[in-house]
């Protein structure tokens, strides 16, 4: 009785992933970090993959997540154009680059996503990698905050004072050039 339920229990146990033998890999690997830039570097991009990319980038891996984020923005998910903004603006995984942030943020701003337009609109305030439009800036504000956005309600709720929603640390970043 013993031999035969050490059998079934044999049969019954998940097999490792076997290689593809014309017809297909048995058993992939589907939720690892290896299968996430497998499907990247092919131009796979889901919705699992994508969000992936935050993971990576709090591990402190940011050239693997600027590559997760860049295939995801350029097949169209506004969250990985936020992300890519966010790693040019801070320099992380490439140099810091504020008119390719910019761009990032224009892009998400331009496909609808209220933190895309959040961010663009204090790109255009500050004229921070882009030329400075104000108004321009605080409409793209209202816009988020019309959509629901909390930091952009707050951000009107203060008369756009951008002290509001920058942190000290950053004023270097965002001063004026001359």
């Amino acid at each position: 009785m013993s031999r035969t339920l050490a059998i079934l229990l044999l049969l019954a146990t998940p097999v490792a992933a076997e290689t593809d033998d014309g017809h297909g890999t048995l058993n992939p690997d589907e939720m690892t970090l290896g299968r996430v830039m497998e499907n990247i570097r092919r131009g796979q991009t889901d919705m699992v993959s994508c969000a992936s990319g935050y993971f990576i980038t709090k591990s402190g891996r940011h050239a693997m997540a600027r590559e997760v984020f860049e295939t995801c923005a350029e097949a169209g998910y506004t969250g990985a154009m936020t992300w890519m903004s966010q790693l040019d603006n801070n320099g992380l995984g490439g140099a810091y680059n504020p008119d390719a942030a910019a761009n990032w943020d224009r892009r998400a701003a331009e496909a609808g996503d209220p933190v895309g337009k959040f961010n663009y609109g204090l790109d255009l305030i500050r004229g921070h990698g882009v030329s400075r439009d104000e108004t321009r800036g605080r409409a793209l504000v209202d816009e988020a905050a019309e959509a629901g956005l909390g930091v952009a309600r707050r951000l009107q709720g203060a008369n756009y004072d951008l002290e509001e929603v920058t942190p000290d640390a950053d004023s270097w970043k965002y001063a004026p050039m001359f």
